[in-house]
């Protein structure tokens, strides 16, 4: 089993159902010293920034489940990688598995994107402050959003 830290579209209950029907949520969690962004291909990707943290869901994946996400995140096209990073889950820390976009300048999101990550983010009842966040990076507010430093005690 691989714990796997979901921090855009993959936050979504029935998106995950649907592609990986054998991963079970863990619940909340945050990847600190990291910020969210929009990449160049349009979805989001996490970077490094001291201060700043990332809120998503932590799963546990089967290998079959793993595998699907590996194609999912076009992992064979190298528009993604995987790295094992640290994330708090409560008052622990455990190693989870993110997919990070290799390019890591800002872009713009694709149409619904930002959308479908904040309701995934309110329907897990990640923090108003970090969702809003989120929002920010919708196309409709203008070509390209800057990066927002989320800096908030959880």
């Amino acid at each position: 089993m691989t714990l796997y830290f979901a921090y855009g579209l993959n936050m979504d209950r029935a998106g995950m159902r649907q592609r990986c029907p054998g991963a079970i949520a863990l619940g909340p969690a945050v990847l600190e010293r990291h910020r969210f962004f929009i990449g160049l291909a349009g979805w989001g990707s996490v970077r490094t920034a001291p201060g700043a943290r990332v809120h998503g869901v932590l799963w546990r994946l089967t290998p079959r489940d793993l595998a699907v996400l590996n194609a999912y995140e076009l992992l064979h096209k190298g528009v993604y990688e995987v790295r094992h990073v640290p994330v708090r889950v409560g008052a622990r820390r455990v190693s989870a598995l993110i997919y990070q976009l290799r390019r890591r300048q800002d872009g713009r999101a694709r149409p619904g994107y930002v959308e479908a990550c904040v309701a995934a983010a309110r329907s897990w009842a990640l923090p108003e402050r970090y969702v809003r966040s989120l929002q920010r990076w919708s196309p409709s507010r203008g070509a390209r959003a800057r990066a927002i430093d989320v800096r908030e005690a959880s």
